[in-house]
């Protein structure tokens, strides 16, 4: 053992043979050495191919929703120990609130998309995307578009700012998707992402060569890649360009998508003067967004865009609020804003700073001065190695400055300036070059629709603040697994979660055109075309286990009279005219005279091909996709087709879900209605009533 903080590779813990050359990582607020870090002697390759062939093989075992079911049990699992993860998290400079962001948020990520993989995927190993396109007249051709996983590795660099929700925002879809992931933290909170993935580990749940950690720094990765994987890289735009400017991705076909840093904005509405709710809440998260992490996010404010009057009310309002900032060791009582992460990134913020500065920023909160600072006994003192800066909020006077739009400085650091129409916010929020997020506070719905049509094309993501969503606001700085995370330009040009959008990142659309039986085989849904057995017994009778796609009920027909028609009118209230009133009917260039209504033959198809009796059908869960196609008069007669399109077992539960294709026509066989039918059924004739 080399005391090197080591890495998960090929199914093992990792350590070099030595520790010569191994960089130091140290506590964010004392200095002290947390950890060495070091890759001499990794084989890089051979650890890529244990992940296209062992991972790839256990993960596709696995359909979505049994690695769905995996997903919570890996956030349980952290969820458990988290505790451990936060005394960790503490040496990197994080309070208790920005541990509960990373840590709690990476877990809630799991948790996310453990519940999005059951609900909105299907327990299969192919998702369908949109309807079938038909290719031939008489249904014998047929095409769809599907996705299937990428037969490689994702391979995930993140930065060193979040590294549990950075980390886990980019594993959760991937697993998800079923590719295998290759994670490479930063170094500087390294041994918090290894701290995780060592419970993740111990619990036993992950799937062999589903997850890798390297801990320390990986040249030639890229070189390494090839078709079928891919890089979702998390850092600085310079870092992201010379990735992408590699072989493998530019000629190689290896995806990457990057996030990168940006100049983020807010805007404050000329509407939200001194003394209204949007004033307060403007302020209020400038401030939180300066000191949260330090500010050392992705996502942060790095421009305050105000009216020009509002500029001194706002910095006095900031200076209000940033004097009850409490600057200190996290695991003091009391400190509300941390260390940065290293000495370094501290000296690369003073940097940016004597930049920011340079190019007109008058320095109006703050000082450059080393802070006094509370330390972890409770006493209060300068730290010379503890990489501590105050909070800074810089003024400019030209709003044209290169520098306000295009340099970052990646800590507590925020600039303002003012504006003087709305088309003036716009082109400076444009003058960022992209963004990950603009936030507008405004209560003036006329204000919020010109600046976001304005802005939206440079951002990856808009938050519209309000008196009525101040509250329950998520915050400017929050991503969600729900909402896309990027942004275009500066930004790195990729997308990051977004929901189910983020699996299918790690999935090849594929057109496949067949016939409906192939197509039926393929996805698992059942094609109009395909194989069907009418007869028998009837398929409500029949659990999950023994019901089988293209299990089919025919009904009789049954006539649709007059007095069906005014009985049902009379009864729901539906007296709509195209059902009562025969001039009017005839009148109506859709009908030929009175008709029946759309919702009577609904509810008649239902009478027609139900099973009344209690069996393995336990509840009607919906109906989808219903289109009204053929009137239907006095004297017509119906009947239904109702065929065992999908079958969808669910993973936790004693039941699944079936869809059926229903299909009404009339006696001359014209399609009246079509539409599906949603059941839940018992997986087997024991669980049943």
């Amino acid at each position: 053992m080399t005391g090197v903080l080591p890495s998960y590779v090929e199914g093992a813990w990792w350590e070099p043979e030595s520790d010569a050359g191994a960089t130091d990582v140290r506590d964010a607020s004392t200095g002290e050495i947390v950890a060495r870090v070091s890759t001499r002697g990794l084989d890089l390759a051979s650890a890529l191919d244990y992940a296209r062939t062992t991972g790839q093989t256990s993960l596709g075992a696995l359909t979505f929703h049994e690695r769905a079911v995996l997903l919570k049990r890996f956030a349980i699992t952290l969820t458990e120990r988290k505790s451990e993860l936060y005394e960790i998290s503490a040496r990197t400079g994080a309070t208790q609130r920005d541990s509960w962001v990373d840590i709690d948020g990476g877990i809630g990520v799991l948790f996310s998309y453990s519940s999005k993989g059951r609900r909105e995927l299907p327990n299969a190993r192919v998702y369908v995307d949109g309807p079938v396109e038909l290719l031939s007249k008489d249904g014998t051709f047929l095409g769809r578009h599907v996705f299937t996983r990428l037969p490689g590795v994702a391979v995930q660099i993140n930065a060193f700012n979040f590294p549990v929700w950075g980390a886990l925002e980019k594993f959760a879809p991937a697993f998800l998707a079923g590719v295998p992931t290759f994670m490479k933290p930063a170094t500087p909170t390294g041994y918090l992402a290894e701290a995780f993935v060592r419970m993740l580990v111990q619990s036993g749940d992950l799937p062999e060569g589903s997850l890798q950690l390297v801990s320390g720094s990986v040249p030639g990765l890229l070189d390494e890649l090839r078709l079928g994987d891919l890089v979702a890289f998390t850092g600085s735009a310079s870092t992201a360009e010379t990735l992408r400017a590699h072989a493998a991705v530019q000629t190689g076909g290896v995806r990457f998508t990057s996030e990168t840093d940006s100049i983020n904005a807010s805007i404050l509405g000329p509407d939200a003067a001194e003394g209204t709710p949007e004033f307060d809440a403007y302020v209020r998260q400038l401030v939180v967004e300066m000191t949260s992490k330090a500010g050392q996010k992705c996502t942060a404010i790095r421009r305050a865009i105000v009216p020009s009057a509002a500029v001194d009310a706002v910095i006095r309002a900031v200076q209000d609020r940033v004097d009850r900032v409490v600057v200190g060791d996290p695991r003091a009582d009391g400190v509300t804003m941390g260390p940065l992460a290293s000495l370094a990134q501290r000296d690369e913020v003073r940097r940016r700073c004597a930049e920011l500065a340079a190019g007109g920023g008058d320095l109006v909160v703050g000082s450059f001065a080393d802070p006094e600072v509370v330390l972890a006994d409770g006493s209060r003192g300068v730290v010379p190695d503890g990489a501590f800066i105050e909070p800074l909020l810089f003024s400019f006077a030209d709003a044209a400055s290169d520098a306000l739009h295009g340099i970052e400085a990646f800590g507590p650091v925020s600039s303002i300036v003012g504006y003087d129409s709305l088309q003036d916010a716009v082109d400076l929020v444009a003058r960022g070059g992209g963004s990950l997020v603009t936030s507008i506070a405004t209560h003036d719905p006329g204000v919020a629709v010109e600046l976001m049509t304005g802005i939206s094309a440079f951002n990856g993501r808009v938050l519209l603040l309000d008196r009525d969503d101040a509250r329950s606001s998520t915050g400017h700085g929050s991503p969600l697994p729900n909402l896309v995370h990027g942004g275009p330009g500066r930004a790195g040009g990729g997308e990051e979660l977004g929901g189910i959008r983020a699996v299918l990142h790690h999935m090849q659309r594929t057109a496949v055109q067949g016939s409906p039986e192939m197509l039926t085989a393929i996805t698992g849904i059942w094609h109009a075309g395909a194989e069907s057995r009418p007869g028998g017994t009837h398929p409500f009778r029949k659990s999950l286990d023994e019901l089988r796609i293209g299990d089919q009920v025919l009904s009789p027909p049954r006539t649709v009279g007059l007095d069906d028609i005014e009985t049902f009118a009379a009864f729901t209230g539906d007296t709509f005219y195209a059902h009562m009133d025969e001039a009017a009917a005839e009148a109506n260039p859709f009908f030929p005279g009175r008709v029946a209504h759309g919702y009577l033959l609904v509810s008649w198809a239902a009478g027609l091909f139900v099973d009344p009796a209690p069996g393995p059908v336990l509840a009607n869960s919906g109906l989808e996709n219903l289109r009204f196609v053929t009137p239907v008069s006095p004297g017509d007669a119906v009947r239904v087709e109702l065929t065992a399109k999908q079958i969808t077992p669910r993973e936790t539960d004693d039941y699944g879900e079936v869809r059926w294709d229903a299909v009404i026509r009339n006696q001359h066989d014209d399609l009246v209605a079509s539409y599906d039918v949603l059941t839940l059924v018992a997986k087997h004739a024991s669980s049943a009533p």
